[in-house]
């Protein structure tokens, strides 16, 4: 049995369902309500202590942190594999998942925050409500981040940084891919998994003028999208309340947003 704790508009999670997807793996789905802190109650918390989606269950056993989650997938199940047979193609494939843990994931969840998810959080509440859905956050950093985030918007200090490392991925995917159509050697792998929320991410903040200035990361993200997986794991999973939160909020702060970027 296969069981898939996520969230539909997180980007670990639609990491996973993409590499599920890609496998043809079915799974029964439990979806959590991160603003409800669904990830923080007792249960979920003796699946994954870290409080966070996704958590994959297979045979009952709980596997967490989503890039160690699609390198098990890709390894358990059968399909197309998802990692390049050549050592040096598969190092490759993992330096592009691995930075999004050291900054990229945050960066994201930055920008995301800064420019339109804070409204979620703020509108029609007191600031006692707003306090305490922020102090529910167990990282001490990310509960920290969050908060200015949510408070400063784009003025946080936190954002400048977070706006500009997206663009260096943004940069170094576009590098990479002139040198061929995936990311890490001929054949679409889980860097390409990796990164595909990301820059869906980029997209629905109303910054595809970003992506289509890379001729190369373009045409990637196009083909992306063509593929059957992206419709089940992404598209159909897409919230229209937080797209078009997404969509109002990012052409209204798109000006400074992309001053920023060119900065």
């Amino acid at each position: 049995m296969l069981e898939l704790y996520h969230n539909a508009m997180s980007t670990c999670s639609q990491k996973v369902r993409l590499a599920l997807a890609e496998k043809g793996q079915g799974w029964e789905g439990h979806h959590l309500n991160l603003r409800a802190r669904d990830q923080h109650r007792p249960e979920y918390l003796k699946l994954n202590p870290n409080g966070v989606v996704p958590t994959l269950v297979h045979d009952g056993r709980a596997v967490i942190e989503s890039a160690v989650i699609n390198e098990y997938i890709d390894q358990v199940f059968d399909g197309t594999p998802l990692r390049p047979d050549d050592p040096y193609d598969r190092a490759r494939m993992r330096l592009w998942t691995r930075q999004l843990d050291e900054g990229l994931h945050a960066a994201s969840a930055t920008i995301s925050a800064c420019i339109a998810f804070r409204y979620q959080f703020t509108e029609g509440k007191t600031d006692a409500q707003i306090r305490e859905t922020l102090n529910g956050y167990i990282d001490p950093a990310k509960r920290a981040r969050m908060s200015e985030n949510v408070l400063e918007g784009v003025r946080s200090s936190y954002f400048r940084a977070a706006i500009l490392r997206v663009r260096r991925m943004l940069d170094d995917m576009e590098a990479r891919l002139q040198a061929g159509p995936w990311l890490a050697g001929g054949t679409y792998s889980l860097a390409d998994i990796a990164v595909t929320p990301y820059v869906t991410r980029v997209d629905h903040l109303q910054l595809g003028g970003q992506i289509a200035a890379r001729p190369h990361l373009a045409d990637w993200y196009a083909r992306i999208r063509a593929r059957p997986s992206y419709d089940l794991a992404l598209t159909q999973h897409f919230l229209p309340d937080f797209v078009s939160l997404m969509a109002e909020k990012g052409a209204a702060h798109r000006d400074e947003v992309e001053a920023v970027m060119a900065g």
